[in-house]
């Protein structure tokens, strides 16, 4: 029996009557026409023989339910905010016990909806870090601290900012869900809207792995509501209503910039987590091996995950060897259904403009290092494959390589242009990768430690730097996401929406302090001193 999964709004599920179907992507791969009939068929009301390649169904929420759904967080808010900080870190290591309980399940759901095996898990893996034991003692820290001074109790503090609504994007939807709920950690409520291209991740995750610890807390109805709904409609809603105070919005950076500007219109706080465009140094001394290893991220789920690499800066001195070594790495990255194993691409839609990314870098003097064909699901070269083949630009000189579009913006595609400078300055480099309008996650690979200590200590762009790691990985205590620049926009920074949906707050509480003297007693002492 099919996965079916509801509106959950104000604690009640709510059904509509009206679903969007997931079929396989196994299924859409054998036959992408027949797949997409059956879909259309079936969210149509009509009958089918093929009832074995649908995975799930999810209701189809209408503006009553996304509505009632700000009025529920916003009756919860102030209950759930009175919850002791302790209570609602125990939420957070409930969440994790559940995902380790189920997360085979997970990655099930997760696999059938498009994500290829070993990437699913390695969302897994991110999750259980995002929900480790250094990352929320790290903010616990932040959410709290207090001191006695004088006699008075000083506490510096974190408030939460009361109703949070989440859009996740259309790719790692369910992953991104749960850091986005990660606002009722600093006591938000929270409101979360599934992608209808991908829901099924999304609301198996909130309702198997979020709503049970919830339930075991005792947390008041209306805490986390969830629901699938058209953006555009949801959006506006959001922004129109007086209960929503925080928008967690992820996706591109034209629509998301235009969201920041509204929202600060509306007196509502825009956390933005929009494009990469990651860069990635590799010196001169650099350990070949693993930065060829950590680029090939760069092919992971077709390059459609934002974080993962999007241009090299390479050292001239290693450069013909890193392209030569890339180009066997990216032929060793194939197509396949997603649920075997070892399969880390991703069928790709619009791929017009991959194709035409690669001309406009060719026509602005770039080489072409491999690939840039079209494959079918077992690798085979096609004129109409589903698949696009990992590519490797060469372009030489810093002088005019922004005037490449595949340089200056987020492709989101397998496409991995290394930049070639004319120049050993380090200096250069890092003006370089600096002046990157996007500031998403920046690595170096290097062995010279004072080459590594000038990377650290002169790279401000970026929410998280990576030396001589993986650049996709994820590590307990770091951030996880959120950046600088056309990343995060105007208030951009490395992201822990636990404290982002959150504002400081200063309290003393005094005991016998009389107030003419904590107005003028400091100066008297001084005074005195004298």
């Amino acid at each position: 029996m099919p996965l079916t999964h509801v509106s959950y709004v104000g604690g009640a599920h709510v059904d509509s009557g009206r679903y969007l179907y997931t079929v396989s992507t196994r299924a859409l791969l054998a036959d992408v026409f027949a797949g997409l009939t059956l879909k259309r068929r079936l969210e149509q009301g009509l009958d089918s023989d093929r009832a074995d390649d649908v995975v799930g169904r999810v209701s189809v929420a209408d503006a009553d339910t996304v509505a009632a759904a700000t009025k529920a967080a916003a009756a919860a808010a102030p209950v759930w905010a009175a919850t002791p900080l302790a209570t609602r870190l125990r939420l957070a290591t409930l969440i994790r016990d559940r995902l380790r309980d189920k997360h085979s399940a997970l990655v099930d759901v997760l696999v059938a909806e498009g994500s290829p095996r070993a990437l699913a898990r390695w969302q897994v893996a991110g999750l259980l870090e995002l929900f480790s034991d250094e990352t929320l003692g790290y903010c616990a820290d932040q959410l709290h601290q207090e001191r006695v001074v004088g006699g008075r109790r000083l506490i510096v503090r974190r408030v939460a900012d009361g109703v949070v609504c989440v859009n996740p994007p259309q790719n790692a939807p369910a992953a991104s869900a749960l850091f986005g709920i990660t606002p009722l950690i600093s006591g938000n409520a929270v409101v979360v809207r599934a992608p209808r291209s991908a829901p099924l991740g999304v609301m198996y995750a909130l309702e198997e792995l979020v709503v049970p610890a919830l339930a075991e807390l005792d947390a008041p109805a209306g805490v986390l509501n969830f629901f699938c709904a058209r953006p555009g409609p949801t959006l506006r809603a959001w922004l129109d209503s007086p209960d929503v105070d925080d928008i967690f919005y992820t996706g591109d950076v034209e629509r998301g910039l235009e969201l920041e500007r509204e929202c600060v219109a509306r007196g509502k706080k825009p956390i933005l987590e929009l494009a990469g465009n990651d860069c990635v140094v590799v010196w001169a001394d650099a350990d070949l091996d693993g930065a060829v290893d950590a680029l090939t991220e760069s092919f992971y789920g077709s390059g459609q995950i934002c974080m993962v690499p999007n241009q090299v800066v390479a050292h001239p001195a290693v450069a013909d060897e890193l392209c030569a070594r890339l180009a066997e790495a990216a032929a060793r990255i194939r197509p396949g259904y997603p649920d075997e194993d070892g399969v880390l691409l991703s069928p790709v839609l619009r791929s017009e403009r991959f194709f035409a990314h690669v001309r406009d870098a060719l026509d602005h003097g770039a080489t072409l290092v491999h690939g840039a064909r079209r494959l079918e699901v077992d690798g085979e070269p096609s004129d109409t494959g589903p698949f696009l083949e990992p590519t490797v630009l060469r372009v030489d000189g810093f002088a005019r390589a922004r005037e490449i579009d595949a340089v200056r913006s987020e492709t989101f595609f397998p496409l991995l242009p290394v930049i070639v400078p004319e120049t050993d300055r380090l200096d250069h480099y890092l003006t370089y990768v600096n002046s990157n309008p996007y500031g998403l996650r920046n690595s170096l690979w290097a062995r010279d430690e004072r080459v590594v200590e000038r990377f650290v200590a002169n790279v401000r762009n970026g929410g998280v730097l990576k030396v001589n790691d993986s650049h996709i990985g994820f590590l307990p205590w770091l951030p996880t996401h959120g950046g600088t620049g056309l990343t995060g926009g105007a208030f951009g920074e490395a992201n822990y929406p636990v404290l982002r949906s959150s504002h400081l707050q200063g309290v003393s509480v005094a005991t016998g302090v009389r107030p003419r003297d904590a107005v003028f007693g400091a100066y008297d002492q001084l005074l005195e001193g004298d």
